[in-house]
C-alpha cells in the first residue's frame, strides 16, 4: 500500500537539497539513497533519493532528478509517498495512518459520533480528528478514551470523558 512518508519542505542551500517533514516512525529504513519515492501530485515524480542527512534536527534529502534549489523550490508541499507492506509492525497496538481514516466513530454506548478525517500528530500525544455534525472535533489518542479499533470493521469506539462531545 502506498503510503505518505513524508512532505516537502523549502529548499535548502544552492545545491538542490530540501528540507523534509518526517510523516513516518521509520525514516532511517524509508530515506536510503538511491530509494524511489511516488510523488503526489503524481507530475513531480517520481523522485530518487541521492543524498540523506541531518542538518540540526532537520532531515536533508536531494533527489536525482532535481539539479538546483530552483527545482526544489517548484517542490514545496509536494508528498511523498513510499509502498509499504502494512502486515508489517506485529502486534494489534500499531496501526497506519491511512488504515485509520475513513473508520466510523462510536461510543461505547453505541452512538455515533462522525467519521475520522484525520490524525493530528503533536509531541504529546495523537488526536483523532472527527467530523462530528459538520464540525471538526479533536479526541485524545489514548487507550483510555479510545480503548477499540476494529481494522478490518472500520469502527473505532471511544469513551468520551464529559464535555468531549458537548456541542
Amino acid at each position: 500500500m502506498l503510503l505518505v512518508v513524508a512532505r516537502i519542505g523549502r529548499a535548502h542551500g544552492v545545491n538542490g537539497e530540501a528540507t523534509i517533514e518526517v510523516r513516518t516512525d521509520l525514516p532511517e529504513e524509508r530515506f536510503i539513497v538511491g530509494s524511489v519515492l511516488v510523488t503526489e501530485p503524481s507530475t513531480f515524480g517520481p523522485l530518487t533519493i541521492s543524498s540523506v542527512r541531518n542538518h540540526n534536527g532537520t532531515l536533508l534529502l536531494s533527489f536525482k532528478e532535481v539539479k538546483d534549489r530552483t527545482a526544489v523550490e517548484k517542490l514545496r508541499d509536494v508528498l511523498l509517498l513510499a509502498d509499504v507492506d502494512i502486515s508489517e509492525g506485529g502486534d494489534d497496538d500499531n496501526f497506519h495512518i491511512q488504515e485509520l481514516l475513513g473508520c466510523r466513530v462510536v461510543t461505547d454506548a453505541g452512538i455515533e459520533v462522525g467519521i475520522m478525517t484525520d490524525l493530528v500528530q503533536l509531541p504529546g500525544q495523537d488526536l483523532l480528528a472527527v467530523n462530528h455534525n459538520g464540525r471538526e472535533i479533536l479526541i485524545p489518542f489514548v487507550l483510555e478514551i479510545v480503548p477499540e479499533i476494529d481494522v478490518e470493521n472500520k469502527v473505532i469506539t471511544i469513551t468520551p470523558p464529559e464535555g468531549l462531545l458537548d456541542e
